[in-house]
């Protein structure tokens, strides 16, 4: 699996993808300011590599969103990271609307010069206006929704549901601007390619969904192997022994993963273990937070 996974690239541009690309380039000149959403689970592998081309020298805020799914220390780390390369950042919940004031207070910080300019200039209550911008599944619509008290996002939980250009007023000194969730054309990495299928932002019938699962469970034992263990109630002895085995990688951790399936009553005809069914529940789980609080991309 792991030659596999280096020999993969996944290619696509789907014909909206490409128009909304075509559609934030043509926007940004509306805007102040642009808001990119990234999943602070995988913050790497949530930036669009394009984006970066588009925005060129547009004053930017990063917002590390679903903050209270990812691993505290790791959010951390990322913060740092990301503010030691100037950029500005918040860790935000965009479900208990945890740092959405932080949110505002840096758009306003980041337009202060220019605000004082046009008011010396006798040019007062021109909002600030802000595009968001994020991949599909990084809960850009929640994030809308929350920031300007009320439901005018459509959410949901297939990857690119938001629809059409809608400016939003948050308060009389700001207005959003939304736009589509938007992929690039390929990705050199099939890791990254993993990371986004893991928080749903590929399409679980894109990749092979015993893949994905496999790739997390050997994520999962190698960096929250005792939260693998307690929620399955897996024997921890036996794992470790499994593990041990004198056989390929691959073999070892699909073993674990029969036993999860055992465990959860993932049995077809014979007593033989559901391959799909267990990847499923495996991934599910990981979507739910069962696990606890995980981030996939760390900082060495």
């Amino acid at each position: 699996m792991d030659n596999q996974q280096n020999q993969t690239n996944i290619n696509w541009f789907p014909g909206h993808m490409a128009k909304t690309r075509r559609q934030i380039t043509e926007d940004l000149k509306l805007v102040d300011i642009v808001v990119e959403i990234l999943d602070a689970r995988i913050p790497i592998s949530s930036q669009n590599p394009e984006i970066k081309q588009i925005l060129k020298s547009k004053k930017k805020i990063v917002i590390l969103n679903k903050s209270d799914l990812a691993d505290k220390n790791d959010n951390k780390k990322w913060l740092k990271h990301f503010e030691q390369n100037g950029i500005r950042t918040v860790l935000v919940d965009s479900q208990t609307g945890k740092g959405i004031n932080q949110v505002i207070q840096e758009i306003k910080n980041l337009m202060s010069e220019e605000i004082k300019k046009q008011a010396e200039k006798g040019r007062t209550g021109r909002r600030i206006r802000v595009m968001i911008v994020g991949i599909p599944n990084v809960g850009k619509s929640s994030f809308i929704n929350r920031i300007s008290k009320r439901s005018t996002a459509e959410v949901g939980n297939r990857p690119g549901v938001t629809r059409s250009k809608q400016w939003i007023r948050v308060n009389n000194e700001i207005e959003l601007l939304d736009t589509p969730g938007v992929l690039w054309p390929k990705f050199e990495s099939q890791e990254v390619a993993l990371n986004l299928a893991y928080i749903g932002t590929i399409k679980d019938d894109i990749l092979e969904i015993t893949e994905i699962s496999y790739y997390l469970t050997k994520f999962l034992l190698k960096n929250y192997y005792k939260r693998l263990i307690e929620r399955y109630s897996l024997n921890e002895e036996q794992v470790s022994e499994i593990m041990k085995q004198d056989k390929e990688e691959n073999q070892n951790i699909y073993e674990i993963m029969q036993m999860i399936g055992r465990k959860r009553g993932a049995i077809i005809s014979g007593g033989v273990v559901d391959d799909e069914k267990t990847a499923k529940i495996i991934l599910n789980d990981f979507r739910n937070s069962k696990f606890g609080e995980i981030t996939i991309e760390k900082i060495s």
